[in-house]
């Protein structure tokens, strides 16, 4: 079939209505940059859910960053993106320019010159993310334990998906079939949806993120809705397999265990993390102490908008007292954040 027969299918698509959640930042920005639901029937809805790594990271961990960037003696070394994000009082951008120890980087591995350069003080890298950067971390620690250098720390809010798509469901979110992110199952494989697909009984889609690859996806998986057929289809087949990457997944299991973890404005969901294992834990600045969110703003619908109950405009804070000038909560501040997007967008 021809993308232009497809998208006339989703164009003229006027059955039931749909609800089908991508859960990728690098997806909810690319359906925005194709103007993707422009070309969709009004039957079908696409939800961003908790696929953006700074907008689950709580506030309770950029108050702890602050907090260890704020101490004599040490730095913390974080992602670009992760300086704005709102913490309960401030921003480490924010606490940076007050004279606190920020350093950003451009990769994990750049924490180890600065830590060579500077051997008096102690950096704290900010590791968050889901399976696709937990390799890199895992090569982080790999190499700082070949050089035995002991002014590194890692603080952890590494995320991973299987289990939030399942407390998502459970908790009543309202989603038909499941935009897989390929960059997760690059490292996962496609199996490791299968048996959420089968238990819910919920099609799952792994798509790819260009234009196209993303209409054939949301094509197949409204196809997959309307056959009932509750399995995971792999549109991404020129990146992901259906099993594991064994080297990455041998990495991650030598550095880290599952753990419960704290995602912002949904709570603690068990067995949702990474940590270091006990035998490198001397590494660790605390990430099991992270055990709640601490709210910046009490009116913020960032978790009910991640789990699809909610839409931006529905937050009384959209536009208004948020925007990604002045972000109030996580959705707001990433390019990948559903709020951030549909701000500029218009929507």
């Amino acid at each position: 079939m021809e993308i232009s027969d497809i998208v006339e299918k989703l164009r003229n698509y006027d059955g039931p209505e749909i609800r089908l959640m991508e859960i990728c930042g690098s997806h909810t920005a690319a359906i925005a940059k194709y103007g993707i639901r422009s070309i969709l029937s009004d039957k079908i809805k696409l939800i961003s859910g908790p696929g953006c790594p700074v907008c689950v990271t709580p506030s309770s961990y950029v108050d702890r960053l602050i907090e260890i960037a704020s101490k004599e003696g040490n730095k913390v070394a974080s992602f670009g993106d992760l300086l704005r994000v709102p913490g309960s009082r401030s921003t480490l951008r924010e606490a940076q320019g007050q004279g606190a120890g920020v350093e950003m980087v451009y990769s994990p591995l750049d924490v180890i010159g600065l830590a060579e350069k500077e051997p008096e003080t102690c950096f704290t890298f900010a590791a968050i993310g889901f399976e696709t950067t937990a390799p890199v971390f895992a090569l982080l620690m790999d190499e700082i334990t070949k050089k035995n250098i002991k002014n590194i720390r890692l603080l952890t809010a590494i995320k991973t998906m299987p289990r939030v798509i399942e407390w998502l469901i459970d908790n009543g979110a309202k989603i038909d079939g499941f935009i897989a992110p390929g960059h997760v199952c690059a490292v996962t494989g496609s199996e490791i949806f299968e048996p959420i697909a089968k238990k819910h009984e919920i099609p799952f889609a792994v798509s790819g993120f260009s234009d196209k690859e993303l209409v054939i996806a949301i094509y197949g998986l409204l196809e997959m809705v309307k056959e009932k057929n509750y399995s995971v289809n792999n549109y991404y087949t020129s990146v992901v397999e259906h099993g594991k990457n064994a080297i990455a997944d041998q990495m991650i299991n030598k550095y880290f265990e599952p753990c419960d973890a704290v995602w912002r404005g949904m709570g603690c969901v068990q067995g949702s993390g990474l940590v270091l294992r006990d035998e490198y834990r001397e590494y660790d600045m605390g990430s099991l102490e992270l055990v709640e969110d601490n709210k910046m703003n009490a009116h913020c619908k960032c978790g009910e908008i991640l789990m699809g109950l909610l839409e931006s405009g529905d937050c009384p804070l959209f536009g208004k007292a948020c925007t990604p000038q002045n972000p109030q909560g996580a959705c707001m501040v990433s390019l990948e954040g559903s709020c951030y997007h549909k701000y500029l967008s218009g929507e």
